[in-house]
């Protein structure tokens, strides 16, 4: 029959040389299907089966017997494969003989311990060794708990060297999925090992029997020589002398041996304490240990080792461990100062404030580390808010440009194209001309400072509270449930104190921001630790905006944390009274702004017979609607500042204020004298004169009425209705009475300008009449027959036409009214002179009829109710002409007139012909 297995080959053997007794271990292949399957080992010719412990089919350990060959081959024998060769020798060594007296080491040899220990918390001891594998096969551990076995089997144990051993226990824990087939070859590997220990007994029994038959022989010999010689103790017996002998050898053995007995002694305790500085090197070793990874760093480590330390040591009565646990414990207790001492500095990271608290929490620091760390976060952030106001306004803080020349940091209209350029804690550092060199004012730099360190803090301050709501400090896999519902328990204790902490942080940065823009807002008490910003510059609308926008982006940070809008809310109510403050700062500065544009009036005038000043006000105010945009829009949870009564109301008293103090500047440049402003006298009938001098021009006072009443028209007719469109647009409310008010205040300066104007030209042209008509000592009731009109009415008409060309080349649309009224006050004069005349001859009362015709129907164009009146009247004192002769002449003598001066009286006709443009 063949074999079922190919035979066993030795590959190999560690170590490879030793005395007898040596434990060796045997690598190969086929070595054997089991322990029950190896029947045969030798080494050296010697059987070493009684010792052989088979591990594997490629492993087997035993021990080297007293062979009588110093070097030989390794043989293995199995029944599946039967015997085997070696390519490998071993060489046995014989010792070295020692004497009695010669100091030998003493070397224990140590068995293949292994330690059942797989959590630092189980708390057994190292001394607790145990055989590696009973059992022969294959260790299969389980998952179940120490607890549920210690429930499921009180009292018992599942360590087999215990007196409480439970099989039951120790199969569950050992070998819970092993199968059938396995535990039943235990069982076989149990009794083989059970019977190789009977047989060895057996034959080094058998192999020295001759020795125990004459042992029992001399026994039985002394026995009877005792009993022949008797058993008292009598002086000279056998027994005595036996006794004395015995001594005598056992004081002589005392003194050869006792030096030697001393250090062997000696060398047992020695040996005992070394095995315990071994076996405990853990203990012994820890505070070295913990002192180097605390330098490194190395917290985890400590703290794993701590508990070990604490769980195996941790209720010992041994002295020694005791001393040197204690000396642990002290070690821990200055890590645990030094991690709460990293702990409260600032400032620091959230994940190293999170590590910390973990280290704090591991090591069962007392109190509650993550509260305090939470306090002095609170407590640091409020500093930080403070030292801001203080650099500030100790002048710490240096502005990052230069002032404008006059002082004025606010950005003009001019500017506004920069604002946008504007960043946090950024400059306006873009080339610009010297004169626009400006800085961000310092209350904008101290907002976004404060700004920075709210969106930089308090992010990491709210996450550390929400984890230590949830218990993520402790654990983020769900580990430590004791800490974290601790944790959670202490935080639903201090919900409302952390909820103080928010409040006082963000009413902190409320008040702070206050005292610096909205300073009356605040009470008496709190000016002096939030205010201090009275020499500081007022801000302007467009900063103020920058403000708004700063704050929101803080506020909009925040809220994304998910803090609740209640702790905001002190946020947003500083918003609406910064929104507010900008609507009103910005229509205050902008009434600034209007009256200086009287400044920039260069009184050239369009084809409208406009200047640019109307457009510069439209522009200014569309401007100053244009930057509120941003601060008048309404984010989400605001308010819409222009659905405020208080703010409607104050906006709109401040708008009719920005109209009335451009029409105030209005009139300011047409009160302006001479001497205020030199100009040069200009013949405005020649169209080609401003092509020429149209850089120096400066208009005459008459020039620049005129100038002024053009544009109040185009005020009341255009601008204030495109402001109306604009305020709509924006959401301001009350434009009718903005509106109203505005055209009224124009109304009046329009009517006062036009009478100062008529004044001043048709009081010299009234004035001449009545010189004129007497002139030569003129008589009507003695004069010579008409021969035509005379130089007086003409002169008049002259001075008409110079005042139709200068109002003709400002603005055709004030033609009519302007000559109309001058009109008005000639045919007024002319029936006043005519009533004043006693009586008219024949020949004078045809000079008067034929001058008051000439006069009325060159004017014609320009006759109102009220001139005509007086023209009618001015006829009535004159004689009625009965005779033909006499209407013929009167009539010749018109067309005379009429024919003579035609060039004159075409500017009197109605004609498309539009100024000339300069």
């Amino acid at each position: 029959m063949s074999r079922a297995r190919p035979p066993p080959l030795v590959t190999g053997i560690s170590p490879n040389e030793g005395t007898a007794w040596t434990k060796v271990t045997i690598r190969g292949e086929n070595l054997g299907m089991g322990a029950a399957d190896l029947i045969g080992l030798s080494i050296c010719g010697h059987s070493c089966l009684l010792t052989a412990e088979w591990m594997s089919a490629s492993k087997i350990v035993c021990r080297v017997g007293p062979a009588k060959d110093d070097k030989g081959e390794i043989i293995v024998t199995t029944k599946s494969g039967g015997n085997g060769t070696s390519t490998v020798s071993f060489k046995l060594l014989k010792p070295d003989k020692i004497g009695i007296l010669d100091q030998s080491a003493v070397w224990v040899d140590e068995m293949n311990y292994y330690d059942m220990r797989t959590d630092r918390n189980k708390g057994i001891s190292p001394l607790s060794l145990r055989p590696s594998n009973p059992l022969g096969i294959d260790i299969d551990k389980g998952k179940l708990l120490q607890t549920d076995m210690e429930q499921t089997f009180p009292g018992m144990s599942g360590d087999f060297t215990s007196e409480n051993f439970s099989a039951t226990w120790y199969l569950i824990e050992n070998h819970s999925g092993t199968g059938f087939d396995q535990l039943r070859l235990a069982a076989n590997n149990l009794k083989k090992q059970a019977t190789k220990k009977n047989e060895g007994s057996l034959a080094y029994v058998k192999g020295g029997l001759s020795t125990f038959f004459e042992a029992q022989d001399a026994l039985a010999a002394i026995h009877q020589k005792l009993e022949s010689d008797g058993t008292e103790k009598v002086e000279g017996s056998m027994t005595q002398r036996l006794e004395n002998v015995l001594n005598r050898a056992s004081d002589t053995a005392d003194t050869l041996f006792q030096e030697v007995l001393g250090r062997k002694d000696k060398a047992d305790s020695t040996r005992n304490a070394l095995n315990v500085l071994q076996r405990f090197k853990f203990l012994f070793n820890l505070p070295l240990n913990i002192e180097r990874n605390i330098q490194k760093g190395d917290y985890d480590v400590v703290i794993n080792d701590y508990e070990k330390a604490k769980s195996l040591f941790g209720n010992t009565e041994v002295p020694v461990f005791k001393k040197v646990y204690a000396e642990v414990e002290m070690r821990i207790g200055a890590l645990r100062s030094l991690l709460l001492e990293k702990l409260l500095e600032t400032p620091s990271t959230l994940h190293d404030q999170k590590r910390y608290i973990r280290y704090l929490s591991d090591l069962h620091a007392p109190g509650d580390p993550a509260w305090q760390c939470i306090y002095a976060q609170h407590k640091w952030i409020l500093q930080l808010l403070q030292n801001c106001r203080d650099e500030f306004i100790t002048g710490q803080r240096v502005g990052v440009g230069a002032l404008d020349l006059d002082g004025d940091t606010r950005p003009s209209a001019l500017r506004m194209s920069h604002t946008a350029s504007l960043k946090r804690g950024g400059s306006l550092r873009t080339p610009r001309p010297s004169t626009w060199r400006f800085e961000t004012p310092q209350q904008v730099q101290f907002v976004e400072k404060l700004s920075d360190v709210v969106i930089g803090q308090l992010p990491n301050f709210w996450k550390l509270w929400i984890s230590y709501v949830n218990g993520s400090l402790f654990s983020e896999t769900g580990e430590k449930s004791g800490q974290v519902e601790r944790s959670k328990k202490n935080a639903r204790q201090r919900q409302n104190d952390f909820k103080k902490m928010i409040e006082e942080l963000t009413h902190r940065l409320v008040k702070l921001v206050r005292g610096a823009l909205l300073p009356a807002t605040l009470p008496p008490g709190e000016l002096g630790l939030y205010g201090g910003w009275e020499n500081k510059t007022e801000l302007t609308g467009l900063w103020v905006t920058q403000v708004i926008h700063t704050v929101r982006c803080c506020h909009d940070a925040l809220a994304t944390l998910e803090i609740p809008n209640d702790l905001l809310q002190v946020i947003q109510d500083l918003l609406l009274d910064l929104r507010v403050h900008c609507l009103l700062v910005s229509l205050q500065h902008t009434t600034e702004d209007v009256k200086k544009l009287a400044e920039k009036e260069d009184w050239v005038v369009d084809n409208e017979g406009l200047t640019s000043l109307p457009a510069q006000f439209e522009q200014c105010v569309v401007q100053m609607l244009q930057s509120l945009t941003e601060p008048m829009e309404t984010k989400p949870g605001e308010i819409n500042v222009l659905q405020l009564d208080l703010a409607q109301d104050r906006a709109s008293e401040l708008c009719v204020v920005i109209m009335k103090a451009f029409i105030s500047c209005m009139e300011q440049l047409s009160m302006k004298t001479d001497s205020d402003s030199s100009y040069t006298s200009v013949d405005l009938a020649s169209p080609n004169t401003f092509s020429s001098a149209q850089e120096e021009f400066s208009p005459t006072p008459e020039q620049r009425l005129l100038i002024i009443l053009s544009n109040c028209q185009y005020l009341e007719k255009h601008t204030f209705i495109n402001l109306a469109e604009h305020f709509e647009k924006h959401g301001f409310t009350g434009t009718e009475k903005i509106t109203r008010a505005s055209r009224e205040a124009v109304r009046d300066l329009d009517q006062t300008l036009f009478d100062a104007y008529i004044q001043r030209k048709s009081d010299p042209i009234v004035g001449s009449l009545e010189p004129g008509i007497y002139a030569g000592y003129f008589d009507w009731r003695d004069c010579q027959p008409p021969t035509g009109v005379r130089n007086y009415l003409k002169e008049a008409l002259v001075s008409i036409i110079t005042v139709h060309a200068e109002v003709f080349t400002i603005s055709k649309e004030l033609v009519p009214r302007i000559l109309s009224k001058i009109v008005e006050a000639v045919a007024e004069e002319m029936c006043r002179l005519m009533h004043c005349v006693p009586s008219f001859s024949k020949n004078g009362a045809m000079q008067a009829r034929l001058e008051l015709w000439a006069l009325r129907d060159a004017v014609a164009c320009y006759l109102t109710a009220d001139s005509n009146a007086n023209f009618r009247q001015a006829l009535e004192p004159l004689p009625q002409l009965h005779s033909g002769a006499d209407k013929k002449s009167q009539e010749e003598l018109l067309n005379t007139f009429k024919s003579g001066m035609q060039l004159q009286l075409t500017c009197f006709q109605p004609s498309s012909v539009q100024p000339v443009k300069r």
